[in-house]
């Protein structure tokens, strides 16, 4: 019995490029329709060394050029805010989902985002809002002072930890691959497959 190496090597080839292919059109479709949710990044920096880091994230489709949020209950447009603060040696002192699903948690939660812009603005207050005593919050204006605070009971001032000039960055969290991309990479697999196959003949 005669066997075609040749045949069978081209037609493993040809069954890998069809594989990964169809793998990366698949991830690549998904990833570039989703329910058009974009994510943000957002990092704040105290002049005495505490910080605060966190995402947010929006149905771009829907949300107008300016989002306003205020107050508990469901947003108008936010899906999402997380916050994490940090003391100047980089210790965490508290992580915050101040809105989930659509659903603000803080009384007090303040927030003004520019979507042409990338910007926040305006009054802003977020993380901690439930009145637990200990909890932290970023609180202020930005663009003018922002401070981090700490809530000690309604019978002790809060107390401010840090703040700056109302400084804040924002930016965006990278893309998915795009398809061509994936492609790209999926023909350099074959063609190292390729180029080992002819070697071990």
């Amino acid at each position: 019995m005669t066997i075609n190496f040749g045949v069978m090597t081209m037609k493993n080839i040809f069954a890998k490029i069809t594989a990964i292919a169809a793998t990366s059109i698949a991830i690549a479709t998904s990833a570039n329709n989703p329910a058009q949710a974009i994510e943000l990044n957002f990092n704040w920096q105290g002049d005495a060394g505490y910080s605060a880091t966190g995402s947010f994230s929006y149905d771009e489709t829907t949300a107008p050029t300016i989002i306003s949020e205020l107050g508990s209950g469901a947003t108008n447009f936010l899906q999402s805010l997380n916050v994490s603060f940090l003391d100047p040696s980089k210790n965490l002192l508290g992580t915050y989902n101040t809105v989930s699903g659509g659903v603000s948690e803080s009384n007090f939660f303040k927030f003004n985002f520019d979507t042409s812009t990338d910007k926040l603005s305006g009054p802003f207050d977020i993380a901690g809002g439930k009145a637990v005593i200990g909890e932290y919050f970023l609180q202020g204006t930005v663009g003018d002072s922002l401070f981090l605070r700490q809530y000690f009971g309604e019978d002790r001032p809060e107390i401010t930890l840090d703040q700056n000039s109302g400084s804040i960055q924002v930016s965006k969290v990278p893309e998915p691959t795009s398809l061509l991309g994936l492609l790209a990479f999926a023909g350099l697999g074959v063609a190292s497959t390729f180029k080992k196959k002819q070697a071990s003949y």
